[in-house]
């Protein structure tokens, strides 16, 4: 054991004992956090607005603060922008977290004095845990890279603004940023594919065991190390390369094409984090579910998604959830977010500690047909049927096809698979995919057998499709992510010039 694993450690099980401890006072924490945020945020203008001062309990804050998206948040924001104070929280944000939205355009995620260890710190803490876990700190005794956005910075009212994965450069610690690649000047090139170059320049031959990234992209990174040197796998370029961190995507359609790359598989922690906050992270291997950050200045509620469009939707607090149900998140937060639905929708896979798992998107899903597929479904079914097959899956979307040419023809769901070992009969791997999307889902079962719809229809794309569509979007690399399933067909229609013979 080297000197940084060796100082490591201590903290490590420190850290580790104190996420198992508020694991367990999660409810308790919960309003803990609720009234003081309420206490803190009372004389700002939204908290005045909001009658702060008059809300004792759970009931009351729900009446007092409505569910927001970031249009509905933008007024203030707009305020803080224009140079006032105390708005959404006392005093001025330190950052803004640039990001895009999908009806917003731009948005501007305020980041707090008292919201960033919120970011940062538990990022660092699911590492030490895991860390502690496994008693072995080795990885901090290599180089760590981070695949993030650029941490160039523009000011908006005055306030440093930028991608939340670029703002964490600025965030890093002196005594892990010697660890740290790719450097500063690679981190701010714009353009993805320059910058891979230089990512791979770089590394290539440095004892690297960390690696941190959105899978697609760091897929990418894999592909370009071995054309580069011309060896099998990753692990013979870096053979102590031991731990993969991700977020952001489910990892399991990548998971196969990963253990290819690398030479076998090798530990991994996954993480739940978002510009408003880090909403969860994997506290035990092999346990199913991310761990919910009850303790880090957010006060969350939850809809169920099935009323989720209703126009009184019921909101719950931790203790009313329950296992099995898919919920969209809500939180408040010491970033003066209030209210506000962060798009997501998760499921409980345990109270005892609250486990969560991320099911997809409030807007990704299909319901052109009122069947209402999320993208946990279309995961599920296609990843559960490619584990039985041995086929190897890169990327997938799904869309429907209202108008098919043939006029005979009923309407159909339209899936585009990127295969990178296909099935040996595409038609039957379709088949069965569509028997397990109806079993998962009565809705789309009732169409198909009422003869509304008919089985879905499986196009296999070229290899590089998906990338080439990300491109055409200004979104390769980075943080973003190519969505599991949408209600148009803007992506299956760029696909279609890709499609490829069976």
């Amino acid at each position: 054991m080297k000197i940084r694993s060796w100082l490591a450690m201590p903290a490590a099980r420190y850290i580790s004992r104190s996420i198992r401890r508020w694991s367990q006072s999660a409810v308790a924490d919960q309003l803990k956090w609720r009234e003081k945020l309420v206490r803190q945020a009372a004389e700002t203008v939204f908290g005045r607005a909001h009658n702060f001062h008059q809300i004792s309990s759970g009931g009351d804050f729900s009446e007092a603060v409505p569910i927001r998206d970031y249009e509905g948040l933008r007024p203030w924001v707009d305020r803080i922008i224009d140079g006032e104070s105390d708005v959404l929280w006392p005093g001025r944000p330190q950052y803004f977290a640039k990001t895009s939205g999908t009806t917003s355009g731009v948005k501007y995620i305020p980041l707090t004095r008292e919201s960033l260890p919120s970011h940062f710190g538990t990022a660092r803490d699911a590492l030490f845990h895991f860390m502690a876990q496994k008693d072995d700190a080795g990885f901090m005794d290599g180089k760590m890279i981070f695949l993030s956005g650029s941490p160039e910075m523009q000011e908006v009212g005055g306030i440093p603004t930028g991608r939340l994965s670029g703002i964490s450069n600025h965030l890093v610690p002196g005594w892990l940023r010697t660890n740290q690649l790719p450097s500063w000047e690679t981190n701010c090139i714009e353009d993805w594919e320059s910058k891979l170059d230089r990512i791979v320049d770089e590394t290539v031959n440095q004892d690297l065991r960390l690696i941190s990234g959105i899978p697609p992209w760091v897929q990418m990174y894999y592909e370009r190390l071995l054309e580069r040197t011309g060896k099998q796998t990753v692990k013979e370029i870096f053979p102590n390369f031991s731990v993969f961190v991700y977020g952001g995507v489910n990892f399991e359609p990548y998971r196969a094409a990963f253990e290819n790359l690398v030479g076998g598989r090798i530990d991994s922690v996954e993480t739940y984090p978002a510009s408003e906050g880090f909403v969860a992270f994997q506290d035990a291997q092999p346990h199913q579910g991310l761990l919910l950050n009850t303790d880090a200045g957010m006060y969350f509620e939850f809809i169920p998604a099935s009323a989720y469009h209703d126009q009184h939707p019921p909101r719950f607090s931790l203790d009313q959830v329950e296992t099995g149900v898919n919920y969209a998140v809500i939180i408040n937060s010491n970033a003066g977010l209030w209210g506000y639905d962060l798009g997501d929708t998760v499921e409980f896979v345990s109270c005892d500690p609250y486990r969560i798992k991320v099911t997809g998107r409030v807007k990704h899903f299909i319901s052109a047909f009122g069947e209402h597929v999320i993208g946990k479904e279309v995961e599920e079914a296609i990843l559960s049927v490619a584990d039985e097959q041995n086929v190897r899956i890169t990327e997938f979307t799904v869309a429907p096809r209202i108008e098919p040419a043939d006029p005979e023809s009923l309407p159909y769901h339209e899936w585009f698979v990127e295969f990178s070992l296909p099935p040996d009969n595409l038609e039957g791997f379709a088949a069965e995919v569509d028997r397990r999307m109806c079993i998962q889902n009565i809705y789309y079962a009732d169409l198909i057998r009422g003869g509304i719809l008919r089985p879905l229809v499986m196009r296999p794309v070229r290899q590089g499709a998906f990338r080439d569509y990300m491109r055409s979007q200004g979104k390769l690399g980075g943080q973003n992510k190519v969505p599991r399933l949408s209600n148009d067909r803007k992506i299956a229609d760029f696909l279609e010039s890709r499609i490829t013979s069976a």
